[in-house]
């Protein structure tokens, strides 16, 4: 489904209340279930008789974005990528009929972040991928498929591509709220103050942003169709950066938001073009 369906429309958004949401930082408020409202594959799959199974790490259980993006199945908890690898093959093996078990493994991601695409520490997690779908691979009980797939793809950042509100007064004027993502960030506007906010961002990121309304955004089709109970989830004036451009929101997010090597979010290749590897036994 699209964004604009499920409604988790960045990594925070704003609710009808005006406070934020971060979605990884969400527990029960507001309701997953109510948020997300489309039916995951998970709960469509066990409804068909499919027995499902997701593998993550313990602490992810019960969270607001893993009922939003997971719910349905049984969540096993597993530490690091070999608990993945052998959760996921004990949930494969542990029944007759149909199975789906799902896993989910973030060391590559937080690497990126946290060090950079290309890092010793980033080097070693893709290792450590190799070894658990090593595993998966040779341990597929007779008539499975295995599908690996990323969620996106990352880039590195220079410092002269971060733009910070805290240190350039034009990007802070008129705005009473801000959400989204350094990558895509969403801009709530003082009333009447939606054009200047509009012309301030465009002439301080050039071509390293498209600066656009909110209507602008969903008319070209960035979000899907947005029912009207999610827009307003979404900034006044959206910034897509471009490049190697980054929004930093000191002051409006945590510090380290804009401290990070890698970011993604944004719509360039490196960012949207994932794989999708697929091993039959």
């Amino acid at each position: 489904m699209p964004p604009g369906a499920h409604g988790v429309l960045g990594f925070t958004v704003r609710r009808p209340d005006g406070r934020p949401l971060t979605h990884i930082l969400w527990g029960d408020d507001p309701d997953p279930r109510t948020w997300q409202p489309v039916p995951t594959r998970m709960e469509l799959a066990a409804a068909a008789g499919v027995r499902v199974t997701v593998v993550s790490k313990p602490q992810f259980e019960g969270s607001g974005l893993s009922l939003a993006a997971n719910r349905g199945g049984v969540y096993r908890g597993a530490a690091d990528g070999m608990a993945v690898a052998d959760s996921m093959l004990a949930a494969l093996r542990s029944t007759d009929g149909p199975a789906l078990v799902y896993g989910y493994h973030p060391d590559l991601d937080h690497f990126g972040h946290e060090d950079g695409v290309g890092s010793d520490t980033w080097r070693e997690a893709a290792r450590g991928v190799d070894k658990l779908l090593d595993r998966l691979v040779h341990g597929l009980p007779p008539r499975s498929a295995l599908l690996v797939v990323a969620d996106h793809g990352q880039l590195n950042v220079p410092l002269d591509g971060r733009r910070d509100m805290a240190a350039i007064p034009a990007l802070s004027s008129g705005v009473v709220g801000v959400a989204g993502e350094p990558r895509v960030r969403y801009l709530y506007a003082e009333a009447g103050a939606r054009d200047d906010v509009l012309a301030n961002w465009r002439g301080v990121f050039g071509s390293d942003a498209s600066v656009v309304t909110r209507e602008e955004a969903i008319d070209a089709g960035w979000f899907g169709a947005v029912p009207a109970g999610h827009a307003e989830r979404i900034g006044d004036v959206v910034v897509i950066c471009w490049g190697r451009a980054v929004s930093v929101a000191s002051g409006w997010e945590p510090v380290k938001a804009g401290q990070l090597v890698a970011y993604h979010g944004s719509g360039t290749a490196a960012e949207m073009t994932v794989p999708l590897l697929i091993a039959l036994s």
